[in-house]
């Protein structure tokens, strides 16, 4: 991959060999901006930052074998002064702020990489953070609701997975009138209206992964 004196020097990672392709072809339009590697995974990631050492990492979240949180933080603990901006489908408060808060430089939606992947670069590249408009709002829809707890949040999974009360009590070596306290708990906090419709809202806020 070709990486011209003084551009941008650019690390991709996503498992979609399409979506690779097109920033690849975008990257490829700017004179500043060079595609030095790419990884289709997060264990990749990790490899070909250390192989590259890039000026920016593009990295998606949703991946096997690693996702990009973790090869997010992976990374950060190695090189600290790492510039890595999130590329993803997920609007989600919680994910956003999740991202944030372990070192992300700035989080976009894939839907908008035409309009503002090539200036988010360039800013974070300036040393600047930043999020797109839609994480912002999703963040300020929810800054005053109350937060789930670590325990009411593994009842979560299990409302996902499919589990009644009883199976919930049992894994989570809890009374069954425990989980559903908590379970009321959770509606109210989410606003949801059964517990079908709590496992989506947390999947749709990032609480919880799909």
């Amino acid at each position: 991959m070709r990486s011209p004196a003084n551009s941008i020097r650019i690390l991709t990672v996503d498992d979609h060999p399409v979506f690779r392709s097109g920033i690849a072809a975008l990257l490829a339009t700017q004179p500043d901006m060079s595609l030095v590697a790419e990884a289709s995974n997060g264990r990749q990631a990790l490899e070909q930052y250390r192989a590259h050492r890039p000026d920016i990492t593009l990295m998606d979240l949703q991946m096997p074998e690693m996702n990009g949180l973790d090869a997010m933080i992976a990374i950060l603990r190695e090189f600290p002064d790492a510039r890595i901006i999130i590329l993803t489908t997920y609007t989600g408060d919680v994910q956003v702020l999740r991202a944030m808060k372990v070192g992300a430089r700035a989080y976009l939606l894939k839907n908008l990489l035409d309009k503002e992947l090539l200036e988010t670069i360039r800013a974070v590249y300036g040393g600047k953070k930043t999020l797109s408009a839609e994480a912002s709002y999703e963040i300020a829809q929810h800054a005053a609701d109350d937060a789930l707890t670590p325990g009411e949040v593994d009842i979560l999974r299990l409302i996902a997975a499919g589990n009644a009360n009883k199976e919930i009590a049992e894994q989570l070596s809890i009374t069954e009138a425990t989980v559903k306290g908590r379970v009321k708990n959770i509606l109210s906090k989410l606003g949801a209206n059964d517990r079908a419709h709590a496992a989506i809202i947390a999947v749709k806020r990032g609480i919880i992964e799909p």
